[in-house]
């Protein structure tokens, strides 16, 4: 095996996720050399570090503006996620023209600085978000109308009492004697901004993406003054039941932001700075009612990779009967790897 896949093996396990606690080159170097099957010069895996931390498919990422490296949570499937989230023109020169690199570059990195932001103010409200990234590295165009960028799952079964939430389990058998789901999910579309052009075409695959789920809602970063868009909304979201919402966040805010990763680490208390920049507004509600097509979600499953996440992600919580989260779900499936990789080995 080649240095670079050792390392691609080695470092999961070495480098903390937060980059507030971001390992200096020097001491990686000796944290690593202890795992590896030969001897490598520190040149030469400081050099490795360096390009490999340029790679958005490697484990390893170089905090922005310091010293050190981090475990990478923006894989190639979370960039090319994040570019659903805006079109050529937004919070930019308004031109629609094509974006240049440096423009393509900032909007991913708002479009991915909003996606963490709406991820921990779910997680603030005790709801459990769940990216659906995969699907959008392949069959990028048709899956914009099949398959949301988070689903939301709020527990009916939740015992929300403390700072952590837990499952209560006379709840959830309750709701398995009387034949009741003991959760609901909303299908989330995310976006920037909404303008003229593409409003009715976010609109209607916010729609036809939530077909399967309890609602479907809209969540954009900017806010909407444009009274004829909010005109269009309401008409919208009345005839077909969608809800919207804005949290007032324009494009220098998310650029005034830290690295996705550090919005993913703060702590509650930490959080709370960026919650109070927000303006958070409900446009629509969902049409309450409806209930969520599991069949549907399982028969996706066989073909996605996110839907079967997702189902098993909720099938381990029933199954042990307490809350898991998208994240430490995600934790589990690289420890059960790793024990394999080390069974093999």
């Amino acid at each position: 095996m080649n240095l670079r896949d050792q390392l691609k093996e080695i470092l999961p396990d070495i480098l903390p996720r937060n980059p507030a606690q971001a390992i200096k080159g020097t001491e990686l170097i000796e944290l690593v050399k202890h795992r590896l099957k030969q001897d490598y010069s520190d040149a030469t895996l400081r050099y490795h570090f360096s390009i490999m931390s340029c790679d958005p498919s490697s484990p390893i990422a170089k905090v922005e503006q310091g010293q050190g490296y981090y475990l990478r949570t923006a894989t190639i499937h979370t960039m090319n996620s994040a570019r659903n989230l805006f079109r050529p023109g937004d919070g930019g020169n308004g031109s629609g023209a094509p974006m240049g690199v440096a423009e393509m570059d900032a909007a991913l990195g708002r479009a991915s600085k909003f996606r963490a932001v709406v991820q921990r103010y779910l997680e603030s409200l005790q709801q459990f978000p769940f990216a659906f990234e995969e699907s959008f590295s392949v069959n990028a165009e048709a899956n914009r109308w099949r398959v949301p960028d988070l689903a939301v799952v709020d527990w009916l079964t939740a015992d929300g009492s403390d700072e952590s939430v837990t499952m209560d389990k006379r709840k959830l058998e309750i709701h398995r004697r009387m034949g009741e789901s003991p959760l609901r999910i909303s299908s989330v579309k995310l976006r920037l901004e909404l303008n003229h052009d593409t409003l009715l075409e976010d609109l209607y695959q916010c729609l036809s993406a939530s077909e399967w789920a309890n609602a479907g809602e809209l969540l954009v970063a900017d806010s909407i003054e444009d009274q004829h868009l909010l005109e269009e909304v309401s008409r919208f979201a009345a005839r077909h039941g969608i809800g919207v919402i804005s949290f007032g966040l324009d494009a220098d805010m998310l650029d005034d932001m830290p690295e996705p990763a550090a919005i993913e680490n703060l702590l509650p208390r930490e959080f709370e700075s960026i919650i109070s920049l927000l303006r958070v507004r409900r446009h629509s509600t969902p049409t309450p009612g409806r209930d969520h097509d599991w069949q549907h979600i399982s028969a996706a499953a066989a073909g996605n990779a996110d839907f079967a996440r997702f189902e098993s992600w909720i099938s381990r919580s029933l199954l042990e009967e307490r809350i898991i989260t998208a994240r430490e779900f995600d934790d589990l499936g690289r420890l059960a790897a790793r024990a394999a990789r080390e069974y093999v080995a």
